[in-house]
């Protein structure tokens, strides 16, 4: 497990009570925000028959798998199985909890122990997320390393571009803009956003 943090979403895409799966390495997480708006990221499995809890659903502040209703605690720790509601959950009965934290409007997760904080992204705010089914070349896109993040221009709008990798060559991009910009501005931007991800893929085929 890398020491490093991982963009995986807008933080504005996850409203409360919602959860939704996320890849971060390889791995396969469930990504939720409690009642309260807690952040949570865990593996994605409940211990009991495996099933995804990215598929469960988010009560005040757990996260119940959808296949049994096995409830689990922001910790982790099953507090309740429906089943046996008199029965107290053994602590073994745990999912696999990761760090995750908003910063710049963005959620990150890391599977180990970061050795700093996510990158500053001053000045800048979430314009939109997309997949590429394709790898993502920033020099290509005209885009240069800088503070953490891969910088540039988007219809003339300072964008800042967080790529999260996923599994077969593919990735997201979550993109930040220039927080000064009118929302017409920002709204080229966002066209220009779907204009590398038409490049990347069209120069894969």
């Amino acid at each position: 497990m890398l020491p490093y943090w991982t963009p995986v979403a807008l933080s504005r895409d996850l409203a409360p009570l919602v959860v939704m799966p996320v890849v971060v390495d390889g791995a396969e997480l469930a990504l939720w925000r409690s009642a309260s708006g807690r952040i949570a990221a865990w593996a994605d499995r409940c211990p009991h028959r495996g099933m995804r809890l990215s598929h469960g659903f988010v009560r005040g502040e757990a996260l119940s798998c959808i296949y049994h209703g096995w409830s689990y605690a922001q910790s982790g720790q099953c507090q309740r199985i429906p089943a046996h509601p008199d029965l107290e959950p053994p602590e073994a009965i745990r999912v696999p909890v990761h760090r995750a934290m908003e910063s710049g409007g963005v959620i990150w997760v890391a599977l180990a122990e970061p050795a700093a904080l996510p990158p500053a992204l001053a000045g800048l705010v979430p314009l939109r997320s997309v997949t590429l089914d394709a790898p993502f070349d920033p020099a290509a896109a005209g885009l240069a390393e800088s503070g953490g993040a891969w910088r540039g221009t988007l219809a003339g709008v300072a964008v800042a571009v967080l790529v999260q990798p996923l599994p077969e060559n593919r990735c997201v991009l979550h993109v930040l803009a220039d927080g000064a910009a009118t929302p017409a501005a920002l709204v080229d931007a966002s066209r220009g956003v779907e204009t590398l991800r038409r490049q990347a893929e069209e120069a894969l085929a």
